[in-house]
């Protein structure tokens, strides 16, 4: 069964100063999260997890500009990768499209996204 992943704030993001208090597996995800710079670091803020290599890579060649394919098994997380696209272009200013071939998820997504960004975006 594949791990939900929180979109809330932790404790490893609440407070530089509980870095004692926290597990290796926080401080883990701390340090992963800071080694992202500019747009992906503001994405994965939004985050209690570390991004795995294939998504700090993703996020990074589409921040500058590059074109992507994920291809990874179901659950291991190529949808934030859809996700950090459509948080770049919408922070750019340019339109975007994101589907998927199940309809009950993109429904889910659709709601997600007016959610995060407002439904007049």
């Amino acid at each position: 069964m594949p791990r939900r992943r929180k979109r809330k704030k932790s404790a490893a993001t609440a407070n530089a100063n509980d870095w004692e208090s926290l597990s290796a597996a926080e401080k883990l995800a701390t340090f992963k999260r800071n080694q992202l710079a500019g747009e992906a670091g503001s994405f994965a803020s939004r985050f209690d997890f570390p991004f795995d290599d294939f998504q700090q890579r993703a996020l990074a060649a589409l921040e500058g500009e590059k074109s992507v394919l994920v291809a990874a098994p179901t659950g291991s997380g190529k949808t934030l990768v859809g996700e950090f696209a459509l948080f770049l272009a919408l922070k750019r200013g340019v339109r975007a499209f994101y589907t998927t071939p199940i309809k009950a998820l993109s429904n889910q997504k659709f709601r997600d996204f007016c959610a995060a960004y407002g439904s007049e975006n």
